[in-house]
């Protein structure tokens, strides 16, 4: 009777040692899949810490790259305020500046006779006076590009006639005009360099189909003479026309 017992103990004491083998290896089972899953959960967060990285240095760059852009356009800004303020305060001997039209206009009286292209036909203190004027203006843009060897002017003579002349004449009458200017500032060594400013050469007519109706006289005589534009250009053509 005694040994069945015993044998009955053994029994239940290797099932309950088999029970508890199973527990254990459920809870080792659920403990390492719980691991694996928090390992998991781990490297999702470190890679979403490393996606947030790279955004943050991205975002930064962006705002480096913003903030240079900035700066450069406001040190742009200021160098065209220079020029500008420098162009509406070329000597004022000869320039005048027209707030109406935001140019300069030359105080120095130029009216040709009606049909006539030719300077030399000009008086001759006129013609001095266009000397004298020619120099400061040479001077002026030396000057201001040595300062500020980026910017570059472009320099357009535009030469005018009236409605009294032969209508069918009056362009190339007008650019004549402007071109014998050019040449007689060239034959008295005032010319401009390529380099730090271009010059154009146009004639405008008698203004009825080119569109230029600004800047012209009311009393058509006075209109036969010719204009000087000067624009500034801080490395791109910009900023505010400007006329003598």
């Amino acid at each position: 009777m005694a040994k069945k017992e015993k044998s009955l103990f053994w029994a239940s004491f290797a099932d309950l040692m088999t029970s508890l083998f199973f527990v254990m290896l459920v809870l080792f089972i659920g403990a390492n899949i719980e691991l694996v899953d928090k390992q998991r959960q781990i490297e999702i967060i470190l890679g979403k810490l490393g996606t947030l990285d790279s955004t943050v240095i991205s975002n930064t760059a962006a705002l480096d790259s913003l903030t240079n852009q900035l700066l450069a356009t406001e040190a742009e800004k200021k160098v065209l305020e220079e020029i500008n303020y420098a162009t509406r305060n070329i000597d004022s001997t000869y320039f005048t500046y027209v707030e109406m039209y935001k140019k300069h206009k030359l105080k120095i009286e130029v009216n040709y006779r009606t049909g006539d292209d030719r300077i030399e036909n000009l008086p001759l203190e006129t013609r001095e006076k266009l000397k004298e004027a020619g120099a400061k203006l040479r001077d002026f843009v030396s000057e201001t590009t040595s300062k500020n060897p980026d910017i570059q002017y472009l320099l357009i003579i535009e030469g005018q006639a009236s409605k009294i002349g032969f209508e069918g004449l009056n362009y190339p009458l007008s650019y004549q005009r402007a071109y014998g200017l050019k040449k007689f500032w060239e034959n008295n060594d005032i010319k401009f360099t390529a380099k730090n400013c271009e010059v154009l050469i146009c004639g405008s007519g008698d203004g009825t189909q080119s569109g230029t109706g600004l800047m012209r006289e009311e009393t058509e005589i006075l209109n036969q003479r010719f204009l000087i534009h000067i624009l500034p250009k801080p490395g791109q053509t910009y900023g505010n026309k400007k006329s003598i």
